[in-house]
C-alpha cells in the first residue's frame, strides 16, 4: 500500500447504498457487451466460458465457446472424450495453459461420476472439482445459481479504488464488495460491476463515453485523479513458454511420438541440441507437460529420450 492511500478507518462507501446499487443495475441492464455465456445458467457453460477466459481475451473466446460445447455438449460428453482431442482442441484455439484442457476434462467426470450429473452450486462445494479455484467457484455460483459472493477481479479493484477510495488491500477490496452486493442478487451484481470496469472504468477511464452510473458518487471523478492499483501486464504469447508447450502438444497429436531432437526441430527454427534452446531447454518443458499428465517422456529410447502423448 503507498502513502497516499486512505487506510481502511479513512475509506466508507456511500449512505445511499440501494441508489448506488439500482443505478449499476439500471446502467448495465439497458446495454451491455452481448456474450453468449450471459444468456445461461447452465453451470457447465459457464464453467466452459470461465476456465476458457482466464488467459484469453473475451472476443476471442466466443467462437471456441460454441465449438467446444457444440462437439461436447454436456458434461456427460466432455467426461466420455478422449483427453487428447480435449487438449489438441485448446492447443488448436490458442486458450492458454494445456493443463486447463485437462482439469475441465477431469471436473466433467467429476461431476458425472461423483455428483450424478448434477453440478453443486456453491462457491466451497464447486472448488472441490478439478482445476477450480475460489474466483472460478464463486463465477460459476453466482452466474449460474444465482448463489455467489461478490466477485473481486481486476476491474472490480479498479472501480473500488478510484469511485470509494478503496485502499489497495485485498481484505479492503474483499470488504466493500460485499457490502455493496445486494442480496440474492450475484447473478447480476457481479456481471455489472465487472461490466463497469470493463467498459467504462478501464485503466484509461471512458466515464461520460460510457455513460458511468456513478458519476456522482465517484472520488476519481471529482477530483480527476483517477490513479489506480498497478495490474500485472500479462507477458507476450509469442515465444513464451506457454506458446512452445502448445507447439509441442500440436506436434505430437499430428507425429504420436517423436525423439527429442526430432521434435525440437520442428517446434522452433534456432533449436540446437548444444545449444541456448536445446535439449536441456525441451527436456525441461517435455518434465512440466509430464508433471501436468500431458506427455510421457522415455528417457531410455534406443535412439535418445522420446516424448508422447499421454493416453
Amino acid at each position: 500500500m503507498s502513502d497516499a492511500e486512505p487506510s481502511a478507518e479513512e475509506w466508507s462507501l456511500p449512505d445511499d447504498r440501494p441508489a448506488v446499487r439500482e443505478a449499476l443495475i439500471a446502467w448495465y441492464e439497458d446495454d451491455h457487451r452481448e456474450f453468449p455465456w450471459r444468456r445461461t445458467d447452465d453451470p457447465y457453460e459457464i464453467l466452459v466460458s470461465e476456465v476458457m477466459s482466464q488467459q484469453t481475451q473475451l472476443g476471442r473466446v466466443v467462437e471456441a465457446w460454441e465449438e467446444f460445447l457444440e462437439r461436447w455438449p454436456t458434461t456427460a460428453d466432455l467426461a466420455d472424450a478422449d483427453r487428447a482431442d480435449v487438449v489438441g482442441f485448446w492447443t488448436a484455439h490458442s486458450l492458454g495453459y494445456n493443463n486447463r484442457a485437462k482439469y475441465l476434462h477431469e471436473a466433467a467426470r467429476q461431476v458425472q461420476g461423483e455428483y450424478g450429473g448434477d453440478f453443486p452450486d456453491t462457491p466451497a462445494e464447486l472448488q472441490e472439482l478439478m482445476g477450480v479455484g475460489p474466483y472460478t467457484a464463486n463465477a460459476v455460483a453466482s452466474f449460474a445459481f444465482n448463489n455467489g459472493d461478490a466477485v473481486v477481479d481486476t476491474n472490480v479493484k479498479r472501480v473500488l479504488y478510484r469511485a470509494f477510495d478503496v485502499p489497495d488491500d485485498d481484505a479492503a477490496f474483499e470488504d466493500a464488495a460485499s457490502d455493496l452486493m445486494p442480496e440474492d442478487r450475484s447473478r447480476v451484481w457481479n456481471n455489472a460491476i465487472m461490466e463497469l470496469g470493463g467498459v467504462a472504468c478501464e485503466q484509461t477511464p471512458r466515464c461520460d463515453e460510457a455513460g458511468c452510473p456513478w458519476r456522482e458518487w465517484c472520488h476519481a471523478y471529482a477530483s480527476g485523479d483517477f490513479t489506480a492499483p498497478d495490474v500485472p501486464t500479462q507477458p507476450s504469447f509469442e515465444g513464451s513458454r506457454r506458446q512452445f508447450r502448445g507447439r509441442v502438444i500440436g506436434t505430437l497429436r499430428e507425429y504420436e511420438e517423436l525423439e527429442i531432437d526430432t521434435l525440437g526441430h520442428r517446434i522452433r527454427v534456432d533449436y540446437a541440441p548444444g545449444g541456448q534452446y536445446g535439449r536441456d531447454w525441451l527436456t525441461g518443458l517435455l518434465s512440466d507437460l509430464e508433471s501436468d499428465g500431458l506427455v510421457e517422456l522415455d528417457r531410455d529410447g534406443s535412439d535418445g529420450p522420446v516424448a508422447r502423448l499421454q493416453r
